[in-house]
């Protein structure tokens, strides 16, 4: 593009630029000529938007969110930068965690102490400065984490964790939720906002049901909005088995997938084959029994914030590092299971940058898994039917 930038014509005499098409934009000569070189490089490397399939959603808003940041007047010339004609990324992994109550608490540490994220941000909701464990954080401030009350600081945000649960004085569990609802409404829009290429990840309660509200609330793809679901349950789960009951399985993986809490379901993959490893013998077709015995062993565990904490830093760390690792997540399980409704329900699910790469479907092939998923879709979904979004 060849284009002079003439004083008088486009600049004044202070090297100030207005651009009609850009609202009432005013920068700097050089920050112009950086900011051009970066849409040019941009849209070379693109495609254009119209010859962009359909089916590839996550580019054309990725595409479209860059040319609404443009036409707003915001840039990323502050992290990306043209520099003597070299591009300097300056990509951060940051997370921001809504809601500064024990569980936000207790994430912000655990992410920080794993160094899971180059920035975390706490978002706190609360009326009172001094409330809760923010103004600890704030006496003894931690490495690159940040704490505000206003959602702008959650901007370009990787992952954004939604920990916060409405305390008002709702009578019924219906009510109970429709004041979560009420409160994300306020939530969400802002957060898609500001950071409209993140993932969400919901911790609030109930799960499925905060994460469905997230996702259509959002606008967001299927997945890039999840909830923590069974992932702590499914870690503990394999650890009992393996550790505690001493029963190594072969070729195959146990999970607690479902609904959290009582709904939830232990399942298995691949082969029946199990070894317990103080008998030294194989047992055949035992998965209910090691499944019975521990899950007894599961119920004695309760999810204290610092535990369910660590399992969220797990998540992320599988985010941001694109591990490709496989969490029991909720994820949107209509299709699976002749579900058809839209129900979010944990899954084995593989992570990585964008979120739910695959859903791993075979546990769901035993007919009394399917038929315990399936109802607990039925009573999530008889319960979303009858909020106010």
């Amino acid at each position: 593009m060849n284009m002079e930038i003439s004083v008088g014509k486009h600049v004044d005499a202070h090297g100030r630029i207005y651009l009609p098409y850009l609202q009432n934009w005013s920068h700097p000569k050089s920050i112009i000529v950086g900011l051009i070189k970066e849409m040019i490089e941009k849209f070379e490397e693109e495609l254009p938007l119209y010859s962009i399939p359909s089916s590839d959603e996550a580019r054309q808003l990725e595409l479209l969110s860059y040319i609404a940041k443009i036409t707003a007047g915001e840039t990323d010339m502050n992290s990306k930068t043209m520099v003597s004609g070299q591009k300097r990324d300056g990509g951060v992994n940051k997370v921001t965690v809504i809601g500064a109550g024990d569980l936000g608490i207790a994430c912000v540490l655990a992410i920080a102490a794993k160094g899971a994220a180059d920035q975390v941000v706490l978002i706190d909701l609360s009326e009172s400065t001094a409330k809760g464990g923010t103004m600890d954080l704030d006496i003894f401030s931690l490495p690159n984490v940040e704490i505000s009350k206003d959602f702008s600081a959650s901007a370009d945000s990787k992952v954004v964790v939604l920990t916060v649960n409405s305390l008002g004085n709702a009578q019924s569990y219906l009510d109970v939720i429709q004041s979560n609802v009420d409160l994300f409404r306020g939530i969400i829009p802002a957060v898609a906002r500001y950071s409209q290429n993140s993932v969400l990840l919901v911790a609030s309660h109930p799960v499925e049901i905060m994460t469905h509200v997230s996702w259509k609330l959002s606008a967001f793809p299927k997945s890039r909005v999840i909830g923590i679901g069974c992932n702590l349950d499914t870690e503990r789960f394999q650890y009992i088995i393996t550790n505690l009951l001493k029963a190594q399985t072969i070729g195959k993986e146990a999970w607690i997938i479902g609904e959290q809490g009582e709904g939830k379901v232990p399942a298995w993959s691949g082969s029946n084959l199990i070894t317990y490893q103080t008998e030294g013998i194989v047992n055949h077709n035992s998965q209910e029994q090691l499944a019975k015995r521990a899950m007894e062993v599961l119920k004695g565990k309760g999810q204290k914030s610092w535990s369910v904490g660590l399992s969220i830093a797990d998540l992320i760390e599988s985010i941001l590092k694109d591990k490709r690792k496989v969490h029991s997540i909720s994820t949107l399980a209509k299709g699976c299971c002749n579900i058809n409704s839209e129900v979010f329900l944990s899954m084995p699910c593989i992570l990585g940058t964008n979120g739910v790469i695959e859903i791993i479907k075979t546990l769901t092939e035993d007919k009394l898994v399917a038929k315990k998923l399936q109802n607990s879709a039925a009573s999530i979904n008889d319960l979303q039917q009858q909020l106010k979004l």
